[in-house]
């Protein structure tokens, strides 16, 4: 017998506005990798390949947003819109705002070290649960999540912050640090879709990395990294 979710997807359903005509990926979105059932001791599938599923589903509402509202920016300014709309950061906010926590399916170790706040876990269930719209409902339905639950945060991004990296440049320059070193640690997809993994290093500092369809929207969001963890910039 499937595990039940901890909370009634009614519930949940109400929050994010979507009635599933099935609760089979929604209950793979909300089931994290630690989970075993209890009934089978078998772990069920978890939310990690709807994760990925996800990501691109968000990146593609985002970007088409983005273009829509603001008809003036150039690239760079979209680009960084971009970057702070769709990070994890941002996705665990989200998942904050309908209480996504209170219905993961976690394992009680997981859920006793405060699983359900993490904001790791947080941003990738919320990616999840895009996907699992997306699955059930089509492209629309998951657009009618996104652009309803990103829309303070679109209003937030209206006058986007500094050039990332050049902020970062800046910061290390005024701590007497050469500049930040970008640096390509994996490529991978199809030449006209590919995924970048960039990692950038300031000397004395921990290095970030981070993906994107590109090496600027990667470095970008590497260069964003260091900036919210080390509290240059706020997190959004």
């Amino acid at each position: 017998m499937a595990a039940k979710l901890p909370r009634p997807h009614d519930e949940l359903a109400d929050a994010i506005g979507h009635r599933f005509a099935s609760d089979t990926f929604l209950k793979r979105a909300l089931t994290h990798s630690s989970f075993v059932d209890p009934k089978t001791s078998n772990r069920p599938q978890n939310f990690e390949r709807l994760e990925f599923v996800g990501d691109r589903v968000l990146g593609l509402v985002i970007a088409e947003l983005l273009y829509e509202t603001f008809p003036g920016s150039d690239e760079g300014g979209l680009a960084t819109r971009y970057n702070m709309l769709v990070r994890k950061e941002t996705c665990a906010r989200v998942a904050g705002d309908i209480a996504l926590g209170s219905y993961l399916l976690l394992s009680a170790g997981e859920a006793e070290a405060g699983g359900r706040h993490k904001k790791a876990i947080l941003g990738n269930a919320c990616e999840s649960l895009i996907a699992a719209i997306y699955m059930d409902g089509g492209l629309e339905a998951a657009r009618t999540f996104i652009v309803k639950h990103w829309a303070s945060y679109l209003e937030q991004v209206a006058n986007p912050p500094q050039d990332a990296k050049t902020a970062l440049q800046e910061w290390a320059q005024s701590k007497g640090l050469p500049p930040p070193c970008y640096n390509v640690e994996n490529k991978e997809g199809p030449d006209h879709a590919p995924r970048f993994t960039i990692r950038v290093s300031v000397e004395g500092f921990d290095p970030e990395q981070a993906d994107g369809g590109s090496k600027r929207s990667a470095e970008q969001t590497a260069a964003t990294q260091v900036l919210v963890r080390e509290g240059v910039w706020q997190n959004e």
